[in-house]
């Protein structure tokens, strides 16, 4: 089903509705016979349009949009109360039943997801193994300090990204799409993968092998990885790689900025982090498409540090993971 068109058809069924409820003048309140089937329209026609308005815009901005006209509706309504006193008001129409009783809703789910914490769902295995596809996780924005909503300007500055945070952060290409990655360097490291193996401003990471790990979640790809324990900053963590394939697929390495700062060849990559910017890369090290590939992230597209898994449906003992 085109759920496009859907919601077209929505939009054109429900709206002729809502604009003979905004311009008639028969009865209100109690003495209102249409009242059900209005307020079913102007429901209607709501998630049509927040649908809609998804193809072309963010939920941020949406979120944002809506608080601002619902409360705008609600302080309308209490300056025209405060005006006429005690006198009985107008008995209220759909519109303004809907907007006050949403707005305290919107507004709690647009601070909460603007400042305190966003959920997200893991879409591929690129962090293999720490997150699994499937996966829906907390990502707390406070941890990197206050953002403003929508433009992501920081305005009070808690701490910086360190190594082996798990970051989601706006994709450099295209800042509509949100990634997920660890942190490796952070503005000023030298940052070189030497035939898969990291080494941090001249000091190689603790790397110990762990067995091998089978990647049962893509049958028609399967392939057993090698799986090592990486200490990387303060977090352990498992990584996994693929003994056949190379550390890098030159072939496939953009034209990013700052791209003088990399050097590349067949056993890997050096790069030096540029100031105000971040290096990441995946768990799943050789199905990961990364910084490596795409270049660096900078600070304004920071979104908040992975915390927790709270919920896959596929694998119900997969919440309550904390994530390290």
């Amino acid at each position: 089903m085109d759920l496009f068109k859907l919601g077209i058809a929505g939009l054109a069924v429900t709206l002729p509705i809502v604009l003979w409820d905004l311009f008639s003048k028969r009865p209100r309140g109690a003495e209102d016979r249409h009242a059900g089937w209005v307020q079913t329209a102007w429901l209607v026609m709501l998630v049509c349009a927040f649908g809609l308005l998804l193809k072309v815009t963010g939920f941020s901005e949406i979120l944002l949009a809506a608080s601002m006209l619902t409360g705008l509706v609600v302080l309308w309504d209490w300056l025209r109360r405060r005006r006429k006193g005690n006198a009985v008001v107008d008995a209220e129409g759909a519109w303004l039943e809907i907007s006050k009783s949403f707005f305290p809703v919107i507004l709690a789910v647009f601070v909460v997801r603007s400042f305190l914490f966003e959920p997200f769902k893991i879409p591929s295995g690129s962090m293999i193994p720490t997150l699994r596809v499937g996966d829906f996780i907390l990502v707390n924005k406070f941890d990197y300090g206050l953002r403003m909503p929508v433009t992501n300007r920081i305005v009070i500055n808690v701490r910086h990204p360190e190594h082996g945070d798990v970051m989601v952060f706006k994709y450099p290409e295209d800042p509509s799409t949100d990634y997920i990655k660890r942190v490796v360097g952070v503005p000023g490291d030298v940052v070189v993968y030497d035939s898969k193996r990291l080494t941090i401003n001249g000091k190689p990471l603790t790397t110990q092998p762990d067995g091998t790990f089978g990647d049962v979640e893509d049958v028609l790809s399967y392939a057993t990885f090698s799986r090592f324990k990486e200490q990387l900053g303060e977090h352990l963590h498992s990584i996994i790689t693929l003994d056949q394939q190379p550390p890098v697929f030159l072939s496939q390495v953009r034209d990013f900025p700052d791209r003088q700062n990399c050097i590349y060849n067949a056993q890997g990559f050096a790069c030096k982090v540029p100031p105000g910017h971040y290096f990441m890369m995946g768990d799943n090290r050789d199905r990961s498409s990364d910084s490596r590939y795409w270049g660096f992230v900078p600070e304004n597209n920071i979104v908040g540090k992975a915390v927790l898994v709270w919920m896959n449906f596929q694998d119900l003992s997969r919440i309550g993971t904390m994530i390290r």
